[in-house]
C-alpha cells in the first residue's frame, strides 16, 4: 500500500484505499491508533524525532497514524501537496489566521460567509491588530478595491451559506495574486467530489470536516490543505504549539466518511436538484437559491466550476419569519438543527441559528431575511422530504 502512487488513481479510488500503511497485523480496514505518546528505540533517536531530523512519530498532539492517515487521504482528492487536520472547522480557520497574520496586517473577506467566521475576524483577530474588510462576494471590483499594502489573504465560501451564492475561484485568485496576496476557499459545501479550489488557482482550502466529510452528524473536525511551504512553515508550527488537534477517533470516523463521499455526494446533488425545481413551483416561496436553477445569477459560472450544484438549498418564503418559523415547526421528518451534510435532510432558520450572532444591519447587507429557510437534502426519498414540507407550505 505505502508504494503505491496514489496520484495515478481517481478520486474515488483515492478515497477508499489512499493513507493508509497496512502495520505488521496486515488490518485490511484503517486501525485507530489511539495513544498519546511514543516509544523511541534510544535517546539518540528520540533527539533526531524531536529536531525534525528524523520523520517519525513524536506526540499524538501533532503526529499520529490515523491523523496523518486521514490528512493524506484529503490532500490528494483536493490535489493539494499536504493538509494538516484539526479539531473543528473553526479551528482550522483560527490556524490559518494565527500561522500567516501578524500585527498590522490585513484581510478581505467575503460578507457571506459563515457568521462565526465573521465574528473571528472582527472580534478576535482585531484584538490582536489584524484588520478586516467583507466584500460582496461576486463582485470582483469590491475585491481589488478592499486590498492594502498589507493584506495578507483573500478569504471566501463557494457555495457561500446560506445563500448559495457563486464566486468565480479563478478570477479572484488572479486578483490576489496580481497583489501579492494568498486566496483562502472554503469548500465545505462542494467537498473535492464537486469543486478543486486548488486547480481553480486558490491557495489554501479549508474545510469543516463535520460536514459532508463525515456525512453522518457524528464528529467534529476541520482541515487544512496547502502546499508544503504554507503547511510546513506556517501551520504546522501553529497546531504544534497551539494544540488544536483532531483525535484518533474522529480522524478514524472521517476516513470512513470519505470512503462513501463521491457516492453520497451525487446522491445529495441529485435530491437537492430536484426538491429545488419542485419548491420553485410552491405558490408560498417568495425567492430559490439554489445554483442549479437557471434563475440563479451564477447559474453559469456554477455548471463551469463544479460538476454538480450541491445538496443545499435555501428559499424565502413570503409571510417572512412567522411563514419561515410556521414551515419549520409543521416538519415531522427533517430535523431542526443547523448542521448540514448529513444522511438525514435538516432544516433551520439562518437569521437566528446560524447567523443569529450577526447585527441585524449585517445580516441585511448580506441579504440574509427573516424570511430565509435553508436545507440540507440528505439521502431520504424524495417524495417523502417534499412530503413533509407540504405539511407547513
Amino acid at each position: 500500500m505505502a508504494d503505491f502512487n496514489w496520484k495515478d488513481y481517481s478520486l474515488e479510488t483515492q478515497a477508499i484505499r489512499a493513507g493508509h500503511n497496512r502495520t505488521h497485523e496486515d488490518e485490511h480496514s484503517m486501525p485507530i491508533f489511539a495513544t498519546s505518546s511514543y516509544v523511541f528505540k534510544s535517546a539518540e533517536e528520540a533527539a533526531l524525532r524531536f529536531t525534525g531530523k528524523q520523520a517519525g512519530n513524536i506526540y499524538s498532539r501533532f503526529t499520529n497514524p490515523t491523523v496523518d492517515a486521514f490528512q493524506k487521504r484529503l490532500a490528494l482528492m483536493e490535489k493539494g501537496e499536504r493538509c494538516l487536520a484539526f479539531s473543528s472547522g473553526m479551528a482550522a480557520i483560527m490556524a490559518v489566521g494565527m500561522g500567516l497574520l501578524k500585527s498590522g496586517d490585513h484581510v478581505v473577506s467575503s460578507r457571506s460567509v459563515f457568521g462565526n467566521t465573521v465574528l473571528l475576524f472582527q472580534n478576535y483577530f482585531a484584538k490582536f491588530g489584524v484588520e478586516a474588510d467583507f466584500v460582496k462576494l461576486t463582485e470582483p471590483s469590491e475585491w481589488e478595491a478592499a486590498i492594502k499594502p498589507n493584506t495578507r489573504f483573500l478569504f471566501l465560501e463557494t457555495p457561500s451559506n446560506p445563500l448559495i451564492e457563486i464566486a468565480d475561484i479563478q478570477l479572484i485568485a488572479d486578483i490576489a495574486h496580481k497583489h501579492g496576496c494568498l486566496l483562502v476557499v472554503d469548500n465545505v459545501f462542494c467537498t473535492p467530489v464537486l469543486q478543486k479550489p486548488l486547480e481553480l488557482g486558490a491557495d489554501i482550502i479549508v474545510h469543516s470536516a463535520t460536514k459532508y466529510i463525515d456525512g453522518q452528524g457524528r464528529c467534529v473536525g476541520g482541515a487544512v490543505i496547502a502546499s508544503d511551504e504554507i503547511i510546513e512553515n506556517n501551520i504546522y508550527p501553529y497546531l504544534r504549539t497551539g494544540g488544536a488537534t483532531m483525535s484518533p477517533f474522529n480522524a478514524w470516523v472521517f476516513l470512513s466518511g470519505l470512503e462513501t463521499l463521491a457516492v453520497r455526494m451525487k446522491a445529495h446533488c441529485d435530491s437537492a436538484f430536484e426538491l429545488a425545481k419542485w419548491l420553485e413551483l410552491q405558490p408560498a416561496i417568495a425567492k430559490m437559491h439554489y445554483p442549479g436553477l437557471k434563475s440563479h445569477a451564477q447559474h453559469k459560472l456554477a455548471k463551469q466550476q463544479q460538476s454538480h450544484y450541491g445538496g443545499v438549498v435555501s428559499f424565502e418564503l413570503k409571510g417572512g419569519k412567522e411563514a419561515a418559523w410556521k414551515l419549520i415547526d409543521a416538519t415531522k421528518m427533517l430535523s431542526i438543527t443547523a448542521n448540514l451534510g448529513d444522511v438525514k435532510s435538516t432544516i433551520t432558520h439562518p437569521s437566528t441559528t446560524t447567523h443569529g450572532r450577526l447585527p441585524p444591519e449585517v445580516r441585511a447587507e448580506v441579504g440574509i431575511k427573516d424570511s430565509l429557510v435553508r436545507i440540507s437534502v440528505g439521502l431520504e426519498n424524495g417524495d417523502d422530504i417534499k412530503k413533509d414540507l407540504l405539511n407547513g407550505l
